[in-house]
């Protein structure tokens, strides 16, 4: 794949259409995860998963019919789905966390972990584009 095709994926119109749906996806669940966190003081894990559980309802069903307008039925979709969210999820938060920590280290936990969320959030926006696209809602030959 030649620097063009690369920055073509990132520049076309369903890139645009994903960019719209997360900015609707990020205020709804950043919301619930810092509610969460802060208001109700549940743990980072259950705060941060707690975003992607209930945003990922609202994004399969924005994504699917309106990003990609991906017309396969059955669990199939679901299941990709699924496991790119989990995947990006585990792998976004699993970076940031430690590396705020890291970098951090002379602050104390609430804003280290208020900062790993929002650093978690920009590398799932990236993981999960790329695994929309190219698995989880794949366009068929």
């Amino acid at each position: 794949m030649s620097l063009r095709d690369k920055i073509g994926l990132f520049t076309d119109k369903t890139f645009m259409k994903f960019v719209m749906v997360g900015v609707v996806n990020t205020i709804f669940g950043t919301t619930i995860m810092f509610v969460f966190y802060n208001l109700f003081h549940l743990s980072y894990w259950v705060s941060s998963a707690s975003n992607y559980f209930f945003g990922g309802i609202l994004s399969y069903m924005l994504n699917k019919h309106f990003t990609f307008r991906y017309k396969e039925k059955g669990f199939a979709s679901l299941f990709r789905f699924a496991t790119n969210i989990l995947t990006c999820y585990l792998l976004a938060y699993g970076i940031a966390k430690p590396l705020m920590r890291w970098i951090l280290s002379d602050f104390s936990i609430i804003i280290q972990e208020n900062v790993s969320m929002l650093l978690g959030m920009c590398l799932f926006v990236v993981f999960n584009y790329l695994g929309m696209r190219f698995y989880a809602f794949k366009a068929k030959k």
